[in-house]
């Protein structure tokens, strides 16, 4: 046996209790990937070219996973709720250990409050990262695969001022059709 069967066994011989841990463990990698190329493409061509093909990729990245989202999870275009529910189980998302998550019918938000990529590269002495367009391409590009009149507001994001306790807050609303 080899190949996809292979993988979904030894996916399968993870004890329940540690699959959490596992998905969490590649979500990291990702971001060290993810990371790693950006610092890659900063020191080479400066943080204002990699932070603007940072914003393009996951703009694109929005959407994709949007989509693929939509159909794992069994959801159809609509209303904030639905959008909320996938952008939960967003590689995105699901990385923020720090959050707060409201959702209303017409309204939802989502925090980070202690950004482990912002506190890593200070640890790092490389400053704050200004993630503030690159996070709103994804966001306004996910929403929109749900509904195109799904707002995206920044409340706060880097290289905004914040509160010690909050780097980024997002807001979805509704459109409204005036």
């Amino acid at each position: 046996m080899s190949g996809r069967e292979e993988d979904r066994r030894l996916i399968a011989e993870i004890p329940g209790d540690k699959v959490a841990d596992f998905i969490f463990l590649h979500l990291r990698d990702l971001w060290a990937v993810d990371g790693l190329y950006f610092l890659g493409i900063e020191e080479r061509f400066g943080t204002e070219a990699a932070t603007e093909i940072d914003r393009k990729v996951w703009e694109v990245m929005g959407k994709i996973e949007a989509r693929r989202l939509k159909k794992f999870l069994g959801l159809e275009d609509g209303d904030i709720p639905t959008m909320m529910k996938a952008l939960r189980h967003s590689g995105w998302a699901l990385d923020i250990e720090d959050k707060e998550v409201e959702v209303e019918d017409s309204r939802a938000v989502i925090r980070n409050r202690n950004c482990r990529v912002q506190n890593t590269r200070i640890k790092k002495g490389l400053g704050v990262f200004p993630c503030k367009n690159v996070r709103w391409g994804f966001l306004k590009s996910f929403a929109k695969e749900f509904n195109s009149d799904i707002v995206v507001n920044c409340i706060v994001c880097p290289p905004d001022e914040h509160p010690d306790d909050l780097w980024c807050e997002w807001e979805f609303v509704l459109r409204d059709e005036k």
